[in-house]
């Protein structure tokens, strides 16, 4: 059964390609007491706060409709940021030959609970970094791009 995520993206991917941005991530969480719908675009220029008013606007009805989450929460529309998070296999092919730094949900062998390098690769069960760096994905916690100012 598909999940909340997955339900909300395949319904909102054509409306918000339909007027001119790519849909990057979807995001479905409880913060305290609140649930937070949260829904990332991009497109080649960069987003702003326009962009993200008129995807909220095209979307909002959409979702009322499906009525996919019965819980009161909060939609929020927003870049992924340039330091994005990497969450899905068609963001790690995006990012082959860019730096990563992964974080762990606990101490590896090698005491370490973070690691940074170039994305040389990855399957199914590893995610691989330049000089022959191998992390398993389920000991991954978060990946995000690295911008280097």
């Amino acid at each position: 059964m598909a999940s909340i995520e997955e339900k909300v993206e395949n319904l909102v991917k054509d409306p918000i390609e339909n007027i001119g941005y790519n849909l990057y991530d979807v995001e479905y969480s409880k913060e305290g007491k609140d649930y937070f719908l949260r829904i990332f675009i991009d497109k080649e220029n960069g987003i702003d706060l326009n962009d993200c008013e008129k995807v909220n606007n095209a979307i909002s009805d959409i979702l009322d409709e499906a009525n996919y989450i019965k819980e009161q929460y909060f939609l929020e529309v927003s870049s992924p940021g340039i330091e994005r998070v990497i969450r899905k296999d068609k963001h790690l092919e995006q990012s082959i030959g860019e730096e990563i730094n992964i974080k762990l949900f606990k101490k590896d062998e090698n005491n370490l609970k973070e690691y940074k390098g170039i994305l040389k690769q990855f399957d199914s069960d590893y995610i691989e970094l330049e000089d022959n760096i191998k992390i398993e994905r389920k000991n991954i916690s978060q990946i995000k791009k690295v911008y280097n100012w």
